[in-house]
């Protein structure tokens, strides 16, 4: 089985993609992911008919041999797919133009910075001299519109705009995407927008005029993203930071809008596991609340400033580690004692794995638990260095999704920091 996928919260952009990524794979199926843009959904109903896809919850995942990526390079953008990412014989084609690194380990990867990533795929089309029909046309504009602000966003390429005009010359009917890319703005909308305007807060960051504003939020709120450009347009800042505190999913939403020759949002927000491009740009902080984050966010913006803060400030020294040969039962009372969700294992002076209560807890035959750590422990261990900034060592946590890491100086281990240590620094608790 093939299925092309795409990022969450599906735009224009997306759809086209999948869409156009059929053409070329006509053997696969589009999995678009649950969350979808209300422009976005509004168009599917009407054209129902013609795109069949299907659930990420309706695919079944052990019969996929290939995965199309779409719009995306990166495993926590696509939905309800993470048990493929262990799969060693899964064959990966990626389409993208998004900025930064991407951990999908493609045999095949077409990249390009073009305004929109229907572009590349569209290139393709007309390459091979595939046929379209005016709804699919008309699609893949809308995507191509929607990615570069009908073509005048700063990210638009000459590339974008001959795929427009291959796109026109098919039939794309303009009045139909006008239409589709008009955004949805209700009562909801203004209400968000009334709170964001009260709680702004403008700064001098780094010579640029930077505004943080925050609102609560109770789940999914279409179109989130056209109020802060709103937000921007009103406040005619630099850049706009808006942070959206779900305490229902205990997270964070911060959506970034900015010039594109100011600040480099999406290099801003991948340090807190987002994305984007540098205009526009999105990420969700889990477990963290609007006041730590907005701290987090000034920490980057400035991390060229005097006052910036090394692990060396915040580590937890000395130690407590475990030796390779101890049992695994005995360990587990060890940090259970302390307090403790997880230990360095050190042989000598070496650092040879990291053991914690999540693989200690899985063990239950007595074999098991009397058998020595080194069976379980995690071989592949990160570390960071004493001079390491905070924002970098809280970025490696977020890619990575662990909770501590070992300090090492000179190959010796010096220290550890913790993910609650990084989060109580930024609400400024110690």
């Amino acid at each position: 089985m093939e299925i092309i996928t795409t990022h969450k919260n599906v735009d224009f952009d997306a759809l086209a993609s999948v869409v156009a990524a059929q053409k070329l794979y006509p053997q696969a199926r589009i999995v678009l992911p649950r969350s979808v843009n209300a422009n976005v959904k509004a168009f599917l109903s009407i054209h129902k008919d013609l795109f069949q896809v299907l659930s990420p919850l309706e695919v079944p995942l052990d019969a996929v041999k290939r995965l199309i990526v779409v719009d995306a390079k990166r495993w926590d953008r696509l939905d309800c797919l993470d048990s493929l990412r262990q799969r060693r014989d899964l064959e990966i084609h990626v389409w993208d133009h998004h900025p930064g690194e991407t951990d999908l380990e493609a045999q095949e990867f077409r990249w390009n910075d073009t305004g929109a990533a229907v572009t590349l795929l569209v290139e393709e089309l007309e390459q091979g001299g595939v046929d379209l029909d005016p709804v699919q046309a008309t699609l893949f504009l809308a995507g191509i519109h929607e990615d570069t602000g009908h073509l005048t966003f700063p990210c638009t390429r000459a590339r974008d705009a001959r795929a427009a005009a291959f796109l026109l010359e098919k039939k794309a009917d303009l009045h139909v995407i006008q239409t589709a890319l008009r955004p949805g703005y209700g009562p909801q909308h203004r209400a968000i927008l009334t709170r964001l305007l009260e709680t702004v807060v403008r700064d001098k960051i780094s010579g640029y005029t930077v505004a943080f504003a925050r609102a609560d939020v109770k789940g999914y709120v279409p179109d989130l993203a056209a109020v802060v450009t709103m937000l921007r347009d009103v406040l005619n800042c630099d850049a706009v930071f808006a942070l959206f505190w779900d305490e229902r999913r205990n997270q964070t939403i911060v959506i970034g809008r900015s010039d594109a020759d100011t600040l480099d949002l999406a290099q801003v927000l991948r340090t807190m596991g987002g994305g984007g491009r540098p205009e526009a740009a999105s990420a969700v902080v889990k477990a963290a609340k609007p006041a730590g984050v907005e701290t987090w966010l000034r920490e980057i913006l400035n991390q060229n400033g005097n006052g910036y803060v090394k692990i060396f400030d915040l580590m937890s020294f000395p130690v407590f580690t475990v030796a390779p040969e101890e049992i695994a039962e005995d360990v587990h009372e060890k940090l259970r004692r302390r307090g403790h969700t997880g230990a360095p294992v050190v042989e000598g002076e070496r650092l040879v794995g990291i053991i914690s209560v999540r693989d200690l807890v899985k063990l239950t035959r007595p074999s098991q638990l009397k058998a020595p750590v080194k069976a379980y422990m995690r071989r592949s261990v990160r570390t960071i260095g004493p001079q390491c900034t905070v924002t970098e060592a809280l970025r490696i946590m977020v890619k990575h999704d662990i909770g501590r890491l070992p300090v090492l100086e000179d190959g010796r281990l010096v220290g550890i920091v913790t993910r609650s240590d990084l989060m109580l620094y930024y609400y400024q608790l110690i």
